[in-house]
């Protein structure tokens, strides 16, 4: 069998919307390494592939219409007769580390009715990301790890994602990424129920402002509860406590051990604030000790 085919037929096994030039040069450098397929010899006769290989067998594919470049994302490529996947789900394709978040999040929990104008996206700080990327690259090749460094093939490098297709994409990295779900018969990830409500709390301009995000809580709070509070308490910073505290308890009358204990947390300072992007308001908690700096031109 020719490199080509086998290639290509490994690509279309791959259950994934699109194609990173990482996997090419992985797919290529298994083929390559093990001279079979399915069982069938493949006609390769050097022990490793190197960088020329790579290009000619992408060359190869591209110019028989077995790839296709992909529209507004660099060294991604789409297969012969895979069809278009969802923005959502080719974002967690190509970076295998973020997942859907803030308003994206909230739209696909079913936690508001706004469509959001762009698609938000976590991920982690550079540093991180290619700490993780090396790891993934060690588990993907294993043994072969090494020489696959050293022949030149194609690492797994951070995408440049601002656009997919039409839509517009909001990249967060942050330090303090927290749970999320793979979507069962999809590429997707998206955070939790109980990290949504935290990333409400720590980034309301993402996620539709102060006002509308008071609006769920008061809707879906007691619905959510557990899942809330438990997300809060093992992951929140003390003023994620203290803002959740007063929603909880003060708008809700919701009165619980967890609620009650993160009042310890509250304390007096001019930067603590329930809506952490907007400016300080006079209008106070006593309890929660934090500025109700709730504005109608916030939403």
């Amino acid at each position: 069998m020719k490199v080509e085919k086998a290639i290509t037929l490994s690509l279309g096994n791959l259950d994934q919307p699109v194609i990173s030039k990482y996997q090419f040069g992985l797919t290529v450098n298994k083929i390559c390494r093990s001279k079979v397929y399915s069982g069938e010899p493949v006609e390769f006769h050097k022990d490793f592939a190197k960088t020329a290989d790579i290009a000619k067998y992408l060359k190869l594919l591209l110019d028989e219409g077995v790839l296709f470049p992909h529209k507004t994302l660099s060294n991604i490529f789409t297969l012969l007769g895979r069809s278009d996947g969802d923005p959502e789900d080719i974002a967690c394709t190509v970076d295998p580390f973020c997942y859907m978040s803030h308003l994206s999040a909230m739209s696909y929990h079913g936690l508001t009715d706004r469509i959001p104008k762009k698609l938000f996206i976590s991920s982690h700080p550079t540093k991180i990301w290619q700490s993780l990327a090396k790891e993934k690259m060690q588990k993907d090749l294993g043994n072969d790890f090494e020489s696959y460094c050293e022949h030149g093939l194609p690492k797994l490098v951070r995408p440049n994602m601002n656009k997919i297709d039409k839509t517009d994409l909001h990249c967060l990295n942050s330090m303090h990424l927290g749970a999320y779900k793979n979507v069962r018969g999809r590429s997707l990830r998206v955070s939790t129920i109980g990290r949504t409500f935290l990333d409400m709390l720590r980034n309301p301009e993402l996620c539709g402002g102060i006002n509308h995000i008071l609006d769920v809580f008061d809707e879906y709070g007691k619905k959510y509860l557990r899942l809330i509070t438990d997300d809060i308490d093992k992951y929140g910073e003390p003023i994620d406590k203290v803002r959740a505290g007063y929603i909880l308890n003060e708008r809700l009358g919701i009165n619980n051990e967890i609620i009650n204990g993160w009042s310890s947390f509250a304390q007096r300072g001019g930067s603590r604030k329930l809506d952490s992007s907007a400016e300080y308001s006079p209008e106070w908690s006593d309890k929660w000790k934090i500025s109700l700096n709730i504005f109608r031109n916030s939403d």
